[in-house]
């Protein structure tokens, strides 16, 4: 017994490092938060060390399960916290360039656009999408951790893949070539102080929606119109000092993170339609930006 019980801790420490991005990247995507994952990694990391898996023959998939049923209990206490939540809420972000050191399993499921659509999912639907569509679990570990039948767990995937199908259709991603060339203007007028440029970038109808979660200076409420989103920019820059803007990419997609002496400001999302942005996501909250303050220079 001894043996055996040996022969599965070896098995757990080889393969833990190689599954640990599906464990991490599950959760992400349910739950939208960082810090909040990588207890979860954690959480799965003791059950695992805990449990006898001689009888399992899938360890991926026995992971995210348990990292999934630990995200969704955690995501039904989240949304209530949310309410309560100061100022608009955006995704936690995520560095998924060549440098980050969260390795995570990068499609366009982990985009801040992404996270937003999976948002409006209820919690049943988001676990299913993420679960089935993302990962290829079966339905019926699916309907364990959602403590459901079977058919139940298959149409809250279906539905929840209508829902994002249809938000994606109206918003389709922009391809990455168009969004180099956008960010890269957008970055060039913003440091040389082009007004006009930025204007230019910027769609007419454009939304602004900044996320300090009451804990630094930061609209409450969105801000619309290219014209006046480049002057708030423009103000804010100056105002906070910030003196560097680095191309990164975040949730697999490429992003602007401000800096202020040394120290990352912001990380700055945006949604690209016909060659102008149409939504400029700001993540300002210290809380949301530890992780990339760790790993960006």
């Amino acid at each position: 017994m001894a043996d055996q019980h040996e022969q599965v801790d070896d098995r757990l420490g080889a393969e833990w490092e190689l599954h640990r991005p599906a464990v991490f990247g599950a959760a992400y995507r349910i739950l939208g938060s960082v810090a909040d994952a990588e207890d979860v990694v954690q959480d799965v990391w003791l059950r695992a060390a805990g449990s006898d898996l001689a009888e399992v023959n899938d360890l991926r998939a026995w992971l995210v399960t348990v990292a999934a049923r630990r995200s969704y209990d955690i995501l039904k206490s989240a949304r209530v916290r949310r309410e309560t939540y100061v100022g608009p809420w955006l995704p936690e972000p995520l560095l998924t360039g060549p440098d980050a050191s969260e390795p995570v399993l990068v499609d366009e499921s982990v985009s801040a656009a992404m996270l937003l659509i999976m948002e409006q999912l209820s919690p049943p639907e988001r676990v299913a999408f993420v679960l089935h569509d993302v990962f290829g679990l079966e339905f019926g570990r699916i309907a364990e951790v959602l403590d459901v039948s079977v058919p139940a767990a298959r149409q809250l995937a279906s539905r929840a893949r209508r829902r994002v199908a249809k938000e994606k259709e109206s918003v389709p991603p922009a391809p990455r070539a168009e969004r180099e060339r956008v960010l890269t203007a957008f970055r060039a007028a913003y440091e040389s102080g082009d007004l006009a440029g930025l204007v230019e970038l910027l769609d007419p109808d454009a939304v602004y929606v900044t996320d300090g979660g009451g804990k630094v200076a930061a609209a409450r409420k969105f801000i619309e119109g290219g014209e006046r989103i480049a002057e708030v920019m423009v103000r804010v820059g100056r105002q906070r000092g910030l003196d560097q803007v680095d191309l990164v990419e975040v949730g697999g997609e490429l992003s602007l993170v401000f800096h202020r002496r040394g120290l990352v400001y912001s990380v700055d999302t945006m949604q690209i339609t016909g060659g102008r942005i149409t939504a400029y996501r700001r993540v300002v909250n210290p809380d949301k930006l530890t992780h990339v303050r760790a790993v960006t220079p």
